[in-house]
């Protein structure tokens, strides 16, 4: 898992393969062949510090301005600890706080959560907290806005950032393929996103939203990879396929997706895991 470690400040000095600060995309010319859609600008703004790890201010598609506003980290990044593997965590009282990044990186305000809406480390590796503050009150403060979650599956070879407030750094690389399952420890994820070489992430970089660079939205949540070329231990991760093969991929790195989270979320950001279409993990 990509949690802060004393390696990470050395191996931060050496990560300049695959990290680089968010650009605009240059101006389409004109042209009468059609061309792909332009890549979006991404930035820090709507990330967030945590203690020990990254994070963002989340919307889902139909969120509304006047909502709590939500921030999405991983599950291992829980202040209370790693949930168990089974255990669904859901309307834990929490105080934590978030540092709020504008686009350049810099801290503008401090968030503070009132509730752990959501925490699992089954099947998937999320925390979703609720602020005490509203969108339209953010951007009304401080101009930024939330990043808005995809409802829909990535797809393999898409262009993506991972953004990661706690280092203040961007990775680039693209969607390598889909993970049947991804093995660490004790937990087992489902449907992991397995980067390209490039998205060399470290300790800190858990919970980074990762954003599709055409859309601008989150398509999954940065959460681990694997260090030392161990199978199957803690920080180690290892692939296991439909038949049960087991693949070693030393320093690469994964995310897990986000596309089932907002079918589980109904009118004011409520959490509503009895949705039929949420196939979140229940308690």
């Amino acid at each position: 898992m990509n949690k802060p470690l004393v390696a990470a400040l050395a191996s931060l000095a050496i990560t300049g393969m695959g990290v680089v600060p968010a650009v605009a995309a240059p101006a389409a010319k004109a042209d009468a062949q059609p061309k792909a859609a332009a890549a979006v600008t991404v930035d820090f703004a709507g990330t967030v510090s945590l203690s020990n790890c990254s994070g963002s201010v989340i919307r889902f598609p139909n969120s509304a301005d006047t909502d709590p506003a939500l921030v999405l980290t991983n599950g291992h990044c829980l202040e209370t600890g790693f949930p168990e593997p089974g255990e669904v965590i859901t309307g834990q009282s929490s105080s934590r706080t978030f540092g709020l990044l504008n686009s350049a990186g810099t801290k503008v305000a401090t968030l503070r959560a009132n509730q752990v809406v959501y925490s699992t480390m089954t099947d998937t590796d999320v925390t979703i907290y609720r602020t005490t503050t509203t969108y339209a009150a953010i951007k009304s403060s401080y101009g930024i806005s939330p990043l808005t979650v995809s409802s829909t599956h990535p797809v393999a070879g898409t262009a993506i950032k991972v953004v990661s407030g706690y280092w203040k750094t961007i990775y680039s690389c693209n969607i390598d393929g889909f993970v049947y399952r991804l093995k660490e420890g004790d937990w087992t994820w489902k449907d992991s996103v397995r980067y390209t070489s490039a998205c060399n992430t470290i300790g800190g970089t858990s919970g980074s939203p990762v954003i599709d660079t055409t859309t601008g939205q989150v398509v999954a949540v940065n959460n681990t990879g694997n260090e030392d070329g161990e199978r199957c231990t803690v920080d180690n991760p290892c692939e296991v396929d439909a038949s049960g093969n087991v693949t070693v991929r030393q320093g690469i790195n994964y995310a897990e997706e986000t596309y089932i989270i907002p079918a589980c979320f109904t009118t004011g950001n409520v959490l509503n895991l009895s949705a039929s279409a949420c196939t979140l993990p229940k308690p």
